[in-house]
């Protein structure tokens, strides 16, 4: 008996939670225009279409570097003896940044005069075996005119002397060679000082003192530390194959700094690399991307007393107030991450809707004059409100953001068009249903 209680129990339970999941069923259904869509019509939302200014923006994320940063590295070898900079430091122009131990080229140096100066002394031997060949030759000259001499001696005298001359020429070359390779070390030796090749900050160093670093005359030299201008800030972005041809030098761009949230910077487009970039290379995940520098043109990195700049503004409302609340100057660092929209093309007054208005249709799918069914004629519509029915109209559309799309032909200023929902425009939709306005924008 008790047995039958709990499976009739049981049974209870179970058709009503089958009333109660029908029951939630057919709400939902009827607010979404499943049941009862034809009593009340289909529910949208409307906007009207008037005139906007649309502008094509292109996303891109990147780094913010400084717009000139040299990188200093070593030309001759050896151990570090002096390092006179930390990183942050400020330096100018020809400040003493490192010195490398000069002991070995010193010595190196000391060889190469002395052997100049052997060079030298062997000329000066030379020149004068010359002078006294030279002599020799010309009184032989003057005793074989006068007959006095026989031919072969005279020719013996001469080959002698030129024999002399050719050793005194090659004697002077081997002067000029040591007197080359004598500047060569000394110029090794200047090159164990290194002086800062600008004014700037040192932003990023990576030796200590003691440590040993390779020059780089005949191969890739340790970087040692960078100089960078940091008042003039850039940020390098990589823009999609498929945005670059979109972006032009001078574009004016808009820059989040992810280190400044809230605010927002300009910056202008300097440069676009003709030489792409590409990541996962014969992968279907392949993507090939273009080089892009934007200059930061707000104020940043600046150093100085507040009456000696413009600090930038914020205005809020506070209790039905306009307050001015100054804000910081920007301090950017290497490597801060940003992102860009750069403005690439802007069309001033023109019509357009919002982007979920535009919709395609297949115009062939109930048309029984089409011959070939199957083959789909995609058109893009939007759908008109009037008198409560949606009118289907065909579009032709042009630029885009991303709210708003122009049309440039197929409605009106002041035309009231389907909106959303997105499930209802996109696929339940069609020329002459009923509809029912639930929400209605005026842009």
């Amino acid at each position: 008996m008790a047995s039958k209680k709990r499976s009739k129990k049981r049974l209870w339970f179970i058709i009503a939670a089958v009333i109660l999941a029908f029951t939630i069923l057919a709400v939902i259904g009827r607010a979404a225009g499943w049941i009862g869509g034809d009593a009340g019509g289909h529910p949208v939302e409307t906007s009207i279409v008037s005139e906007r200014t649309i502008t094509r923006i292109v996303t891109a994320t990147g780094r913010i570097q400084p717009e000139v940063e040299v990188k200093i590295a070593p030309d001759v070898s050896g151990e570090i003896v002096e390092l006179n900079v930390r990183e942050g430091d400020f330096i100018y122009e020809g400040d003493v940044l490192v010195r490398i131990r000069p002991d070995i080229i010193q010595a190196r140096r000391d060889e190469a005069n002395a052997t100049l100066l052997g060079q030298k002394a062997r000329m000066e031997q030379n020149r004068a075996s010359k002078l006294r060949a030279k002599n020799e030759f010309e009184q032989k000259r003057t005793l074989f005119e006068r007959e006095m001499i026989s031919q072969l001696e005279f020719e013996n005298a001469s080959r002698s002397y030129e024999a002399e001359m050719a050793s005194f020429n090659a004697s002077s070359y081997q002067v000029e060679n040591a007197r080359a390779q004598l500047r060569r070390i000394e110029e090794e030796l200047r090159q164990t000082t290194i002086r800062a090749p600008m004014t700037g900050t040192v932003s990023r160093l990576d030796v200590e003192r003691g440590e040993r670093v390779v020059g780089s005359i005949q191969m890739a030299g340790t970087e040692m530390l960078r100089i960078a201008q940091m008042e003039q800030m850039e940020v390098r972005v990589n823009v999609n194959e498929n945005d670059i041809v979109y972006v032009s030098e001078n574009d004016t761009a808009r820059i989040d700094v992810d280190a400044y949230p809230g605010r927002q910077f300009v910056g202008v487009v300097t440069e676009i690399a003709n030489s792409a970039i590409t990541r996962g290379d014969g992968t279907a995940e392949q993507i090939t991307e273009y080089p892009v520098k934007i200059r930061v043109l707000s104020a940043h990195n600046i150093s100085g007393s507040p009456g000696d700049m413009d600090i930038p503004e914020e205005k809020i409302q506070l209790n039905n107030t306009e307050v001015t609340i100054p804000q910081p100057i920007a301090q950017f660092k290497p490597g801060m991450t940003a992102t860009v929209d750069i403005e690439t093309v802007r069309e001033e007054n023109v019509i357009s809707v919002p982007l979920q208005a535009v919709t395609m249709r297949d115009f062939n799918k109930n048309n029984p004059d089409t011959v070939e069914v199957s083959r789909e004629d995609m058109r893009r519509v939007v759908f008109r409100v009037t008198n409560g029915k949606a009118e289907m109209l065909q579009v032709e559309t042009g630029l885009s953001d991303d709210r708003y799309i122009r049309v440039i032909s197929g409605v009106q200023i002041g035309d009231e068009i389907v909106s959303g929902n997105y499930r209802v425009l996109s696929r339940v939709l069609e020329d002459g249903d009923d509809v029912r306005v639930t929400t209605s924008r005026d842009s």
